[in-house]
């Protein structure tokens, strides 16, 4: 199936998902399903950590190549600090069955929330 004609969609819906990050490979944080396009606005990586630094990997998966591209690799958050991987300025977009993965070296010292409107022509 494929992405919708974004000029004729009928529905643009505001969301935002979030999730702690754990070690390893970097993992699906967002996936498009069938028939919708994704518009990620903001990928924000939080340290949660008092004391120690944590890096963090963060990826684009495009299914249409089964391909990852770095967005973030390896970067380092400061203990209670934030990272700005993508902004408003500079938004991408997902098409079905791409993703936003993401992983990091320390378990429970990273959080990602990502914002995102979900486009629909149904």
């Amino acid at each position: 199936m494929a992405a919708p004609n974004i000029v004729s969609v009928t529905s643009i819906y505001g969301k935002t998902r979030g999730q702690p990050l754990t070690t390893g490979p970097a993992v699906g944080v967002l996936t498009c399903a069938s028939d919708k396009v994704l518009k990620v606005n903001s990928i924000i990586v939080s340290n949660i950590d008092t004391l120690a630094a944590a890096g963090c990997t963060v990826k684009f998966y495009d299914s249409s190549t089964a391909t990852e591209y770095s967005l973030a690799t390896s970067v380092s958050v400061p203990a209670q600090s934030t990272l700005v991987v993508i902004g408003k300025d500079s938004p991408i977009y997902l098409e079905e069955s791409d993703e936003v993965r993401a992983g990091a070296q320390a378990n429970s010292d990273l959080e990602v929330v990502v914002s995102f409107e979900e486009l629909d022509d149904a």
